[in-house]
């Protein structure tokens, strides 16, 4: 894992918890969520200036969840717009128009429905102005060129200090030996600058130095025959109505133009290039794409007035053999590369850097064993997977589309692609009372050909399209769900309009998760007493819990887990003010489902029914459910308020034993039955 630059000498040594390497969405998303936990973090870009890009043209639904969650989401729908209707022509008349987001709207459980529109530079640019907030600033012209890993390092974080604090160096120096250590290029002095980091994250794009010197395999495809030409450029104004995405589809070539959001005269430009005479595509230039506007669209050449960020793009569909080695990791387009339809690899890498992002922060923190950070790749490499083909037949069923007059890109655009659907499911932290360690895994013990280092069949094997069962919404033996279940564990946490209990204000549940904490969610009269154990044990490190109330339950005996309405006032500022995770307020809340989208989102109908149907608490009866929420709004655990020993056992994986976890920072990594079970060593043993 060594990089040999032979000339140059390391002239500095740096230190910082996470190194986050690449400046795009991805990276930008992984910093702000460390930043806000107080994790050291630094993040470097090799481009001399921000990198300014055109080909994503914004986040789905679920990447605007996240980036709600980071407190930019207002931000970003102010810099940009609802997706467009599209406008079709065919040899340059008008022959059909489609609105994909028509029949769409938002729903309780989801508050985004479609993709926005914004400039990728522009996302980029509020994303870096949060992570300033946190004193944290990209550090250009930075690039890296060597990391290397001591031979003895362990892939488990805190493995170094095993040996306890009577090691012969003492901890500090076991800490120091397990760092990465980073070396960077530094062209001013024709000099090495260094710095040591506990862990990296490689979320420099397709051609990732970070994944090239770990030596990691990169395997796919490029269509070199699928080839478009792609820019920015601006048109004379009144040249083509604004209100809509125009796309000509001819026999001989195509040009799509859709307009820059927060621009009078910008234009996305995608095309079929130019070819010479032997077929072979031609680079893009600004009398190129005139000629090719003057070609297909009848509009004349002059009218494009001027072009920039030109690039050639061919369909590239490549996957990363491992998302980690040891301390490093890979995210984003340094780990996979998908077919443009349906707009996934930008928000992909979004929500690889929010699964990874909490995880790191526990770890670091203390309060996680290490053995958290296998399920990075567990669970975000078979949804990479599963993307891939996704996005490959999401591109095959476009190019079938645009043979016939009428075809556009609204064949790429699925309910597949909001994101919304994505959950994990198979993942070892997809806990029920049944499965609560790895032995208990169906795949623990399988070692099925090709897998990955957790066990699970890798992608390529091709045994399913994600190698992996299939994060749809069944039971995980296929049963379909009824109205009462709900979401289960690894599906993607609901939304819910609610009211604060304290104040009357109107709230979402995800408006309750954000922030780098886990949530746990308690309805009906029996789930007090878990609430309050919970943040008895667990308050201000990490875990805040929610009591969520109907609109008709009486109040006045159970406030478990609830605060002072002058602190639901203090929550309800921080909110407002973008304040979240360690600089906010009390982590205990109450919410009244005042119209029953809390109860029918989560399945609890049925329980508060029972509740009812036997006089409540006033009978003695103490039912309800519990559901715990990670930090990335994925439902980790869902079971009867009377199962306080599972909800207990869970949040030890997550969390640690709460106020009595008082160990520094990666300074013991001593497993026990009550921390994160390693899932590597369950299947290699097994």
């Amino acid at each position: 894992m060594d990089a040999d630059r032979g000339a140059g000498t390391v002239t500095s040594t740096e230190v910082t918890d996470v190194l986050v390497v690449g400046a795009g969405p991805t990276g930008l998303v992984l910093a702000c969520d460390l930043a806000r936990r107080g994790i050291a973090v630094r993040i470097v870009d090799r481009s001399p200036a921000p990198p300014r890009t055109s080909r994503a043209k914004g986040p789905n639904p679920r990447s605007l969840e996240i980036l709600d969650d980071l407190g930019v989401a207002e931000a970003v729908l102010a810099a940009g717009s609802a997706p467009l209707p599209m406008l079709k022509y065919r040899d340059r008349a008008p022959v059909a128009r489609a609105d994909p987001w028509a029949g769409s709207a938002p729903s309780p459980d989801a508050a985004y429905d479609r993709a926005w529109l914004v400039a990728q530079w522009r996302l980029e640019e509020i994303l870096r102005a949060r992570l300033a907030g946190y004193g944290v600033r990209v550090e250009l012209g930075r690039e890296v060129v060597g990391l290397t890993q001591p031979p003895d390092t362990p892939a488990e974080a805190g493995a170094k200090a095993e040996d306890g604090p009577e090691a012969e160096d003492g901890p500090e120096a076991d800490a120091e030996a397990s760092r990465v250590v980073v070396t960077f290029a530094e062209d001013r002095r024709g000099e090495e600058a260094a710095l040591r980091a506990r862990y990296v994250v490689g979320c420099d794009g397709a051609h990732s130095s970070v994944r090239k010197l770990l030596g990691i395999g990169f395997e796919g495809t490029t269509q070199e025959d699928q080839v478009m030409v792609c820019g920015d450029v601006e048109l004379t104004e009144d040249a083509l109505d604004r209100g809509l995405w125009h796309q000509w589809f001819d026999e001989d070539g195509a040009v799509m133009l859709c307009p820059i959001p927060g621009t009078r005269t910008g234009w996305w430009f995608q095309a079929g290039p130019e070819r010479d005479g032997r077929g072979r595509p031609l680079a893009p230039t600004a009398d190129g794409f005139r000629r090719l506007l003057a070609h297909h669209t009848g509009l004349p050449g002059q009218a494009l007035t001027r072009a920039e960020l030109l690039s050639t793009y061919r369909v590239n569909v490549r996957l990363a053999d491992r998302f980690r080695a040891g301390r490093v990791f890979l995210a984003g387009d340094a780990a996979h590369v998908h077919a443009i339809a349906g707009g996934l690899g930008m928000n992909t890498g979004i929500q690889d850097a929010f699964n990874l992002g909490w995880k790191l922060g526990e770890v670091l923190a203390g309060r996680a064993d290490p053995g958290l950070l296998d399920t990075y790749e567990e669970e975000r490499l078979p949804v990479a997977a599963r993307t891939l083909d996704l996005t490959s037949e999401r591109l095959r069923a476009t190019l079938e589309a645009i043979r016939r007059p009428g075809g556009g890109l609204d064949s790429a655009i699925t309910a597949d692609t909001t994101g919304l659907g994505v959950g994990y499911r198979w993942s070892s932290l997809a806990a029920d009372r049944t499965h609560l360690d790895a032995s208990t895994h169906p795949d623990a013990h399988t070692r099925p050909d090709r897998t990955h280092p957790t066990g699970f069949p890798h992608p390529n094997a091709r045994t399913h399209p994600t190698g992996v069962p299939h994060p749809d919404r069944t039971h995980p033996t296929g049963a379909p769900l009824t109205a009462d279940e709900g979401p289960q564990a690894g599906d993607r946490a609901p939304d819910a309009p609610c009211t604060e209990a304290t104040t009357g204000a109107g709230t979402r549940l995800h408006r309750v998760f954000a922030g780098a904490r886990t949530t746990v969610l308690g309805f009906g009269s029996g789930s007090a007493a878990v609430l309050d154990e919970v943040a008895a044990t667990y308050g201000g490190t990490g875990v805040r819990t929610c009591r969520v109330y109907a609109a008709d339950e009486d109040r006045g005996e159970n406030r478990a887990g609830e605060q002072s309405q002058e602190q639901g006032e203090e929550q309800s500022a921080d909110r407002r003010e973008g304040r979240t995770g360690a600089e906010a307020g009390p982590p205990g809340c109450a919410v009244i489902d005042a119209e029953g989208h809390a109860a029918a989102a989560y399945g609890t109908g049925a329980s508060a029914r029972a509740d009812a149907s036997v006089g409540g608490a006033a009978s003695g009866a103490r039912t309800g459910t519990i559901v715990v929420v990670r930090p990335d709004h994925h439902v980790g655990l869902r079971v009867p308020a009377d199962d306080a020993r599972s909800v207990r056992e869970y949040l030890r994986r997550l969390h640690g034993t709460g106020h009595s976890a008082a160990r520094p920072p990666e300074q013991s990594s001593e497993r026990s039955p009550d921390r994160f079970p390693d899932m590597v060593d369950a299947v290699r043993k097994g």
